[in-house]
C-alpha cells in the first residue's frame, strides 16, 4: 500500500505541471492581456474626461497616450518584460511554497482571494453534497426494493423532471414564487446573510443563514439528484439478483438483513468511490448562475470575472490548488475503495 501510495503521488508531479504548462502557454496567446486592458482604460478615461486622474497622469496624459517608456513599465509591472519560460519556471517556483501571488485587480493575494469567496462556495457545496446523499442513497435503495412498482415510476419520473429542469431556471423561478416576486415573499432575494447579522444573537444568526440559504440550495440539489439515485438503484438490483443473496435467503434471514448485511457492502463500493472527490471538490464548488441570481459572490463568479479580466495570478492559482486538491482526492478514492472491499488489490487498480 505504502508504495502505491508514493507511487501515485510521485505521478501527480507531471500531472499537474503538464496542466499548468498547457494553461499557461494558452495563456500567452489570448489576446487583450492586463497590459493591453489598462491601457484602454486609461485610453477610455482620457477621451471621456479629456484629463487624467493625479495617480494616472504619470502613466496617460489626454490625446498623447502612452509612450514606449510608459507602456514598458507597465510591462515590467505584471512581470511581461520577461520571457514566457523563465515566467513560468518563477511562477512553478513559487507555487511549491503555494506562494501564488496578488492579483492584478483586487489588490489582494489569491489566498485571501479564495479565502474571502470560500465561505459562499463552501455553502452551497456542503449544503448540496449532504442533502444529496442524505435523500439519493436512501431513495435509490427504496427504488431498487421497489423496482417496477408504482414508487419507482413516480419518483423517477419526479427526479428525471428535476434533472431536466436547469438549475439557475429553477433559480429565477423560486424567486419569482417565494423571494418577493408576483406571488409570496417568503424569502430575502440575496446574500448569505442579512445587513444585521452581526447584531443577532448565535440562534438568530444560525437561522438568518439558513434562512437566506433555502433557495440558492434547492436550485443547486434539485438537479442533483437523478444521478445518484439512479447509480444507487442500479448498483443495488445488480446485487439483489446475484446468486449470494438468493442464497442468503435459503439461510432463512430477513430481507432486512439481507439488504444491509450482505446487499449493502457490496453495492455501495461504486458510491464511496466518488465520495472523498465529491466531499474536496464541495468545499470548492462554484456555480457562476447560482452565484449570480442570488447575488452570492463565492468562486464561481471570481473565477469567471478572472477570466474575462485576464486576472492570471487568480486564474492560474486557483487552477493549481483545485488541480492538486482533486489528484490528492482522486488517490484517497482508491484508499477507500481497497478499504471497502479488501478483495481488490493496489497492483489491479494501478494497472
Amino acid at each position: 500500500m505504502l508504495a502505491y501510495i508514493i507511487k501515485r503521488l510521485l505521478l501527480m508531479i507531471p500531472t499537474l505541471f503538464g496542466v499548468m504548462l498547457v494553461t499557461f502557454a494558452i495563456t500567452q496567446f489570448v489576446p487583450g492581456g492586463p497590459v493591453e486592458q489598462l491601457v484602454a482604460q486609461l485610453q477610455g478615461a482620457g477621451n471621456q474626461v479629456g484629463e487624467v486622474s493625479v495617480q494616472r497622469e504619470a502613466l496617460y496624459r489626454g490625446a498623447s497616450g502612452l509612450d514606449a517608456e510608459r507602456l514598458e513599465e507597465l510591462r515590467h509591472l505584471y512581470g511581461f518584460d520577461k520571457p514566457a519560460p523563465l515566467r513560468f519556471i518563477e511562477m512553478i517556483g513559487n507555487y511549491l511554497t503555494f506562494n501564488f501571488g496578488e492579483s492584478y485587480f483586487h489588490h489582494q493575494t489569491v489566498w485571501e482571494l479564495i479565502v474571502a469567496k470560500l465561505p459562499v462556495s463552501v455553502s452551497l457545496g456542503l449544503w448540496t453534497f449532504f442533502i444529496t446523499y442524505l435523500i439519493s442513497i436512501p431513495l435509490g435503495i427504496a427504488k431498487a426494493v421497489r423496482d417496477g412498482s408504482a414508487f419507482d415510476i413516480i419518483t423517477s419520473t419526479l427526479i428525471l423532471i428535476g434533472y431536466a429542469i436547469p438549475g439557475f431556471v429553477l433559480g429565477i423561478t423560486l424567486l419569482v414564487l417565494f423571494g418577493g416576486g408576483s406571488f409570496w415573499d417568503l424569502f430575502p432575494l440575496r446574500g448569505l446573510v442579512s445587513d444585521n447579522w452581526q447584531e443577532l444573537t448565535l440562534a438568530g444568526k444560525i437561522g438568518d443563514y439558513l434562512w437566506h440559504m433555502v433557495l440558492p440550495i434547492t436550485a443547486s440539489v434539485v438537479g442533483s439528484f437523478a444521478v445518484m439515485t439512479m447509480l444507487t438503484k442500479n448498483s443495488f438490483i445488480e446485487e439483489i439478483r446475484k446468486q449470494y443473496v438468493t442464497t442468503a435467503r435459503a439461510k432463512g434471514l430477513t430481507e432486512t438483513q439481507v439488504l444491509y448485511k450482505h446487499i449493502f457492502r457490496n453495492a455501495i463500493i461504486p458510491l464511496i468511490t466518488g465520495f472523498p472527490a465529491a466531499f474536496i471538490g464541495a468545499f470548492f464548488t462554484g456555480s457562476l448562475l447560482i452565484e449570480t441570481i442570488f447575488s452570492l459572490d463565492g468562486l464561481g463568479l471570481l473565477s469567471y470575472e478572472s477570466v474575462l479580466k485576464r486576472d492570471y495570478p487568480v486564474v492560474l492559482g486557483s487552477l493549481y490548488l483545485f488541480t492538486l486538491l482533486g489528484l490528492l482526492a482522486k488517490l484517497i478514492t482508491d484508499i477507500c475503495y481497497v478499504w471497502v472491499d479488501p478483495r481488490i488489490q493496489f497492483e489491479s487498480i494501478a494497472r
